[in-house]
């Protein structure tokens, strides 16, 4: 894995921006003890404003090291990976500004993670970077916010509950379903990638198709992802829709690669509603999102009206929450949990992100190399660190 010789344990990307500066600002105040880390950036002097914040939470980071590179220039993303173990990066769309950085950690052995949802994104990442980041060592650990820790680590978390209901091993075939709720303002960076992702249906489905095609297969198991059908949760009391989300591909990729997930899964995810009346209309919703995104002035004028680098203020982040319930299924036994915290789209999204970044650098984890889930990568040592965080995992 990364050289441990590297000067910096962490490098920071981004942290002049709104969820890449809670970030800082969580690594400031939560950060190990004797953490190496550093944030990365274009701007010098943006760097030293943050900086000079980040010394007003702890005194210790006055001379915190600033790196300056591009997310366009190959050259400067080389010179900064191979002074660091982890690259954390919240610099979105990354459809357009993330891959160089993928390319570079890969090629120097450098571990990644970033806060994507855009599954175009991410297989093509797969497609051009996985064998590189194989043979060098790498980690690229994609999704490492509120897409997906909640839903890719609680499904690990509910799968461990679940053997223990059924003896220790699962033998049989698992369903599972995952059921976000919440209450909470959404990320501009969110929505612009979620905008983006929408109008460029034809090249999700050619990346996808590429990656499928160069992936290989677990040998003698299987797991998927299942779309599902709207409907009433009789064990849960919500109304179901489904949620066209990356979520349910990482859960089924690490059902794929850790055998624990036992011969068969298969994995659905939903938004769960009281009423029928709010499922319905967040069904029009997206269903009007997605039309618009194909229209480029619809789209332009939307992608104005939400800008990037902004969100709520703190007190209005602390009445958010969010709650992610799993109910799975196994030769007659059936184990209900649910993962809850605060503020998903910006407060914990930071705080899953630096606790990715830290774990990746610092703690014992599995032998993998390669683009890798967060299950497969860090599994029980991110599941204590969340929880340690103050993420709640239970069993219902």
């Amino acid at each position: 894995m990364a050289d441990s010789s590297r000067p910096y344990d962490v490098v920071l990307f981004g942290a002049t921006g709104f969820t890449g500066g809670l970030t800082a600002d969580y690594l400031a105040e939560h950060g190990d003890p004797g953490l190496r880390w550093a944030i990365a950036g274009r701007s010098e002097q943006k760097l030293e404003a943050v900086r000079e914040r980040l010394a007003g939470i702890n005194p210790a980071l006055a001379d915190l090291p600033l790196l300056i590179a591009d997310a366009g220039d190959a050259d400067s993303l080389a010179e900064v990976v191979r002074t660091t173990k982890v690259v954390a990066t919240t610099v979105g769309p990354y459809i357009q500004f993330g891959g160089p950085l993928v390319a570079a950690c890969a090629a120097a052995g450098t571990d990644y993670v970033d806060l994507t949802g855009e599954p175009e994104f991410v297989d093509r990442s797969y497609v051009e970077h996985n064998a590189t980041a194989e043979g060098s060592g790498a980690r690229i650990v994609h999704a490492c916010g509120f897409d997906s820790i909640p839903h890719d680590i609680g499904a690990y978390f509910t799968i461990q509950e679940l053997a223990k209901e059924a003896g220790g091993e699962i033998t049989a075939p698992v369903t599972m379903r995952g059921v976000v709720r919440s209450k909470a303002g959404f990320s501009g960076g969110t929505f612009h990638s979620a905008l983006t992702a929408f109008s460029r249906a034809r090249q999700m489905k050619e990346a996808s198709g590429a990656r499928r095609r160069m992936e290989p297969r677990p040998e003698g198991r299987r797991s998927r992802a299942s779309v599902g059908s709207p409907r009433r949760d009789s064990d849960l009391g919500y109304w179901l829709l489904p949620l066209p989300t990356i979520d349910p591909f990482v859960v089924a990729r690490s059902g794929a690669a850790l055998s624990s997930y036992g011969p068969a899964f298969t994995y659905s995810h939903y938004a769960g509603t009281q009423t029928l009346r709010y499922a319905a209309g967040g069904a029009v919703g997206v269903g009007g999102l997605t039309l618009a995104s194909q229209v480029p002035p619809l789209r332009k004028a939307l992608l104005k009206r939400v800008p990037q680098g902004e969100g709520p203020s703190e007190s209005r982040r602390a009445k958010s929450w969010f709650t992610v319930d799993f109910v799975a299924e196994s030769a007659g036994a059936k184990v209900h949990t649910r993962v809850s915290g605060g503020d998903p789209g910006y407060s914990e999204t930071a705080k899953m992100l630096a606790e990715s970044a830290q774990c990746l650098a610092l703690d014992d984890n599995p032998n993998v190399s390669g683009q890798v889930t967060t299950a497969t990568a860090m599994g029980d040592a991110l599941l204590a660190r969340l929880q340690r965080a103050g993420i709640v995992f239970e069993r219902r």
